[in-house]
């Protein structure tokens, strides 16, 4: 039976969701896999509000959609994920005739999602904990957010080019590398400032020199100089930064042992009672705690982006031990062998959380 927290489980997330389709797509012969992975996009595609958001989760008991998560936040990126999964699926499959009928969907949901770029400098600005990381102090313009945003422009250019409208296609596949520069430009740190930019306080990264790897947050009155791992991975997957500034990250990852005891830790350095950064409601539930969940836990969904991320570096031997130790950590669970857990401490790399996680399996 479940208790407390266990609850939430019991429902199709659109962000996990769309994480196992996209992880899972390699198995789509498999005529159950290919029907659940149909089914989850159907599922929250027909629940979207009447502005075009996407629910954060759909109820399995009652099919009640709930567009909002911890504190009545919303979530933006459930929805961008839904977008590029969507892209990928029907990349795959080819059915043309299930683009169609959503295409009008997807677009309302770009459009929602495009409002929270409300001055128009083409990176979305996310409330406090209204993504992924639901309990953590992240606010206004994040990395792992913008990344995705970058992509889902792409992914919904390309959809509209297999529709055969090259027009609108062709303003977001621009629109799309207008987001990248902005991203490069905002989140990698460098000396080398272009004298005709716009000073803004986030120049004071300036101070930061030559950075290693994308910082995970800017906003208006500060930045964040963390290493965002997930953002900094999907960064180089995605082709929203070059093979030399992703192996440079790498090389940055790599010596501060993001990857040890198994792929992967989400965020480096984590945050401490103490530091600025720190939150008072990092204790609820005693989650965010250092090298817990979402300050520096190991997430095996993440550590499967971690590997593709190595191996389109070319490191294939690497990202076959990897792959290895990613195994192990979804292979140890809590009470038996492969329960597939939601994260594992950061340090001791016991598993820790919700056993049974679909993302972590399609990983």
């Amino acid at each position: 039976m479940p208790n407390g927290t266990d609850e939430n489980y019991h429902s199709v997330w659109a962000r996990d969701g769309a994480i196992t389709v996209i992880g899972s797509l390699s198995l789509i012969e498999d005529e159950e896999i290919h029907q659940c992975q149909r089914q989850t996009l159907i599922t929250l595609l027909e629940n979207i509000s009447r502005n075009g958001q996407i629910p954060a989760n759909v109820r399995l008991k009652d099919g009640e959609p709930d567009y909002s998560g911890v504190g009545g936040i919303c979530s933006i990126d459930s929805g961008i994920w839904v977008v590029i999964a969507f892209y990928e699926y029907v990349n795959v499959t080819k059915d043309i005739q299930f683009l169609r009928k959503y295409i009008g969907d997807i677009k309302e949901t770009m459009r929602w999602l495009g409002a929270h770029d409300s001055n128009n400098d083409a990176l979305l600005e996310i409330p406090e904990a209204g993504d992924w990381t639901d309990l953590f102090g992240r606010s206004y313009n994040i990395l792992y957010d913008e990344i995705l945003w970058y992509r889902s422009n792409v992914c919904f250019g390309r959809m509209l080019e297999m529709l055969g409208n090259h027009e609108d296609a062709g303003e977001y596949i621009r629109w799309s590398q207008v987001i990248k520069k902005e991203i490069v430009q905002n989140f990698w740190p460098s000396t080398q400032q272009k004298l005709f930019q716009s000073v803004s306080f986030a120049e004071k990264q300036f101070t930061l020199g030559d950075t290693s790897y994308l910082i995970a947050q800017t906003t208006p009155f500060d930045f964040s100089w963390r290493c965002d791992v997930l953002g900094n991975v999907l960064a180089f997957l995605h082709g929203t930064i070059d093979a030399e500034k992703a192996h440079q990250t790498f090389k940055f990852m790599l010596g501060v042992g993001v990857n040890d005891p198994f792929p992967v830790a989400n965020v480096y350095p984590v945050v401490s009672p103490g530091d600025p950064d720190w939150k008072p409601y990092y204790t609820v539930n005693l989650l965010n705690l250092p090298n817990h969940y979402h300050n520096g836990g190991i997430w095996p969904f993440v550590g499967g982006f971690w590997v593709k991320f190595v191996n389109k570096l070319g490191f294939k031997d690497v990202a076959i031990a990897e792959l290895h130790k990613l195994a192990l950590i979804n292979k140890e669970g809590i009470n038996e062998e492969w329960e597939f857990t939601e994260w594992a401490h950061g340090t001791t790399g016991k598993p820790m959380g919700k056993a049974y996680q679909a993302w972590s399996a399609a990983q």
